[in-house]
């Protein structure tokens, strides 16, 4: 799984267990201020935090007050940003729009139909590339969904009963027979799960729709 940085304002979800227990789930903030309450009450045995996207495991430092262990999340390592300052333009003039021309070469019926697309050529041809980009990172979302399941569900049910025929279903995606595989799982970590893969179907119901938005 890919490990990048993370800048705080992307829109991600992290879940927090004590064993068996889920104990906060929630936008950062919200994940960071249960997990700090649930420590300071003395309870932290088998802590384990997961990015839901992804499925990565997550360590912070949550000593100190609730405020202490906020105001460290700008400089941890997977969400301090990296990216330049954006460049501010001074002057007049349009900016400029990185248009490169190239030759293309097509077959006589691909120019006609490209001529009868309005916008133009170049237009058309753009908009197929944003298309097929589009589609393209619907599909992305969608496989690393499924995998971030697979990732939480080895960490926390790998040494579960069913586990392999389990983990074989998620990826054949027979729901029917995962749901029954996992049927007698501890309820949180059953639950989560069935969270994370009902998000990994949508996305690939997404992905599978004519416009890539479902």
């Amino acid at each position: 799984m890919e490990d990048r940085k993370r800048p705080l304002e992307e829109e991600r979800t992290y879940t927090a267990f004590a064993g068996n227990r889920l104990i906060a789930s929630g936008d950062l903030k919200t994940m960071v201020l249960g997990t700090k309450e649930h420590l300071d009450r003395g309870e932290a045995d088998g802590l384990l935090i997961f990015e839901d996207q992804t499925g990565v495991q997550i360590d912070f430092d949550l000593r100190g007050t609730p405020d202490e262990a906020l105001g460290r999340l700008s400089t941890h390592p997977r969400f301090a940003s990296t990216e330049p300052p954006a460049t501010v333009r001074s002057g007049p003039g349009r900016p400029k729009l990185g248009v490169v021309s190239r030759e293309v070469s097509l077959l006589p019926r691909h120019w006609a139909w490209l001529d009868q697309q309005s916008g133009g050529i170049s237009g058309a041809l753009r908009s197929l590339v944003d298309e097929a980009g589009k589609h393209g990172r619907s599909r992305e979302r969608a496989r690393i969904a499924r995998d971030a399941a697979s990732e939480f569900m080895w960490v926390m049910a790998g040494n579960l009963p069913h586990f392999e025929e389990a983990s074989r279903a998620l990826f054949a995606k027979d729901q029917e027979r995962f749901d029954a595989l996992i049927h007698d799982w501890p309820e949180d970590i059953r639950h989560h799960l069935e969270r994370l893969v009902e998000e990994s179907v949508r996305l690939e119901n997404e992905a599978a729709s004519p416009d890539g938005q479902g």
